[in-house]
């Protein structure tokens, strides 16, 4: 099945959103493209098997300046701009690698060697990035690692700039906010498939770049696809106002949990006059909830934080930067800046709720929310990667819940068996896809995929609901200004005419998962069991990790799995495990046969228990039943 054409209604949004937008305003091109020393030649990064992880080279179609009709021009403009790639001089001594990932990678050279601010994503790339830079500005020593949050994108590319053995022989701190691993491995591991399955929606991995597919993200322009890795901090962030030197730099750390992450902190360099503001501004309006799924972020606390920024750090900076996007030069420009992404946070939140304390639901206000002059005409809050409306969604799920308060809403039927009901009630299949046809003749294409979604969760395999579904998505993506939309839009086409793709991309490599604390594994073991299969198992285990000296106890009961450091006046177990961390996880990925397990007791106990261990699935179906 081919994809359509932009219609005569995206068209006329497009034309509309040319004359209605201050396209005349080109100051980003010229600050992305401030400071530019050298690119990567090629813009392609493969990995020791030759395989390609990144290739930014493959968005030379972005070139053109004039938007095609199948995607939205400010989007195009977005893209333009994020696929710009290579080392940038910031000022003097500070240096950034743009568009090697979704992320960027910062330098922050000191008196003998250099600091690495973020890592990306993946080694292949972070190696990448740090051998540009060296060809540039000479063999310099990695002197320290900054994680500014605990997003992947932003320290899984850590194994590529330093190794685990320099960290452990004291030569590199690592240096994060106070929570940062606990969050980084919860984010991956706990919920990881789920997100991840997702995230290749959001991120459009499964698309092939070009005017019809994918043409970015609107924080960058996707994820790498090597191997995402992690090495735990040595010095945790934990005060607003503590300040740190390395090599000679001084550091002035800002505090901002449960901003843009659970875990994330402002950096100021006195001695450039720089401020690093973390993901907390970028160039696009943010998410409170990303499309992957997270924890609600809470949009008053990010503006609170903001205004703080402002308070300490305006009037002595000369650049603001971020780990994604470009630079902003200038006293006055800065402060505009920082005030307009707060007053963006701060309105969302207080408008959202005055309306939901009015009596309006998340997709009504949605609807109704009208933004000022001033942040609907800003470009580095335009609806990119976050969007107005899903934002508003997300902070009626922070204060109210997924329920909207209508008896009617509170106990609704499943997909699946609303979709048959429905069907039924429109006169069959065939009728609902002709008055879904009618829809997209009209240029409704909302309704459209509302009523195909219905046909083909009753059934999947009926060709005219899925090809007239995939086109009616391709249309909304060809009309939508926000990169993840569009992404998630023709991902659902792309499934639709015929290929479930899966999880083209996993954060929780082996060297993710080799970072886990006893108690996290025993988490993700927990949240695996089959609970009614699990309910009339009883069984103890107590598992001895002999390079950490330490004794759990696991008990089964009630289809719960729960754990804790083995006491005193436990009771005898039915088993007891004596392994190493690396070995239980091989386990749990499998591995029933090494050795390095020694079982005393009832040895059938542990199979007992990894018998009742499911597996998430990392292609389960989105689009369809």
């Amino acid at each position: 099945m081919n994809q359509p054409e932009a219609s005569e209604y995206v068209q006329a949004a497009h034309r509309s959103a040319l004359e209605s937008m201050p396209f005349d305003d080109t100051r980003d091109f010229d600050d992305a493209a401030r400071g530019l020393i050298a690119k990567l030649e090629p813009g392609v990064v493969r990995n020791a098997d030759g395989k390609v992880v990144w290739n930014i080279d493959a968005y030379a179609f972005l070139d053109k300046e004039a938007a095609p009709e199948t995607v939205h021009p400010s989007l195009w403009r977005q893209s333009r701009l994020a696929s710009m790639q290579g080392l940038y001089e910031v000022v003097p001594g500070l240096y950034q690698v743009r568009g090697l990932d979704l992320s960027n990678m910062t330098f922050i050279e000191g008196d003998q060697g250099v600091i690495i601010l973020d890592t990306l994503t993946t080694r292949e790339p972070a190696a990448a990035a740090l051998n540009l830079y060296r060809e540039h500005r000479g063999d310099r020593p990695v002197k320290a690692v900054i994680y500014t949050h605990c997003h992947v994108d932003h320290f899984g590319g850590v194994l590529g700039v330093v190794d685990q053995a320099a960290v452990d022989a004291g030569d590199v701190p690592v240096i994060a906010p106070e929570g940062f691993l606990e969050h980084a491995i919860a984010e991956n591991v706990y919920a990881g498939t789920a997100m991840a399955r997702r995230a290749g929606y959001m991120y459009g991995a499964a698309l092939e770049p070009g005017e019809t597919g994918h043409v970015g993200a609107g924080l960058g322009q996707s994820p790498s696809l090597g191997v995402a890795g992690l090495i735990p901090p040595t010095i945790d962030i934990t005060t607003t106002g503590q300040t740190l030197t390395v090599d000679g730099v001084e550091m002035e750390f800002q505090m901002a949990p449960g901003t843009e992450a659970p875990a994330e902190m402002h950096i100021y360099f006195p001695r450039y006059k720089a401020l690093c503001i973390a993901e907390n501004a970028c160039h696009t309006l943010h998410n409170l909830l990303t499309l992957r799924g997270a924890v609600v972020r809470d949009p008053h606390a990010w503006a609170g934080y903001l205004t703080e920024a402002i308070d300490t750090f305006a009037d002595r900076t000369d650049v603001i930067f971020s780990p994604h996007h470009w630079p902003t030069w200038g006293g006055d420009n800065i402060t505009e800046f920082l005030n307009v992404q707060r007053d963006m946070y701060a309105y969302l939140h207080d408008q959202t709720v005055r309306m939901i304390n009015a009596g309006y639901t998340g997709t009504e206000i949605a609807e109704q929310i009208q933004l000022p002059p001033e942040l609907e005409n800003a470009w580095y809050v335009r609806g990119y990667y976050g969007s107005v409306s899903h934002n508003v969604k997300a902070i009626y799920q922070r204060y109210m819940g997924w329920f909207d308060g209508n008896p009617a809403r509170l106990w609704p039927h499943t997909p699946a068996n609303e979709a048959t009901r429905y069907v039924a009630a429109m006169g069959g299949l065939d009728r609902v896809v002709d008055l879904a046809q009618q829809a997209y003749d009209d240029g409704d294409y909302r309704w459209a995929a509302t009523l195909l979604d219905h046909a083909v969760f009753v059934d999947a395999n009926h060709e005219a609901a899925r090809a007239l579904y995939a086109n009616a998505l391709d249309q909304m993506a060809y009309g939508i200004e926000n990169g993840t939309w569009r992404n998630f839009f023709l991902s659902g086409a792309t499934e639709l005419r015929g290929r479930n793709f899966g999880t083209p991309t996993a954060t929780s490599s082996p060297e993710v998962m080799a970072q886990l604390t006893p108690a996290q594994i025993f988490d993700s073991i927990a949240i695996s069991i089959d609970g009614p299969r699990a309910w009339d198992e009883r069984l103890a285990i107590d598992v001895v990790f002999t390079e950490l000296d330490e004794t759990y106890r696991l008990v089964l009961r009630n289809g719960v799995l729960v754990h804790r450091v083995r006491i005193e006046k436990d009771g005898p177990a039915d088993a007891t495990v004596t392994t190493t961390k690396a070995r239980l996880l091989a386990r749990l990925a499998g591995d029933a046969t090494s050795p390095g397990i020694d079982v005393a007791g009832d040895t059938a106990t542990l199979p007992r228990l990894m018998g009742l261990v499911v597996a998430g699935d990392p292609a389960f179906n989105i689009v369809v039943p």
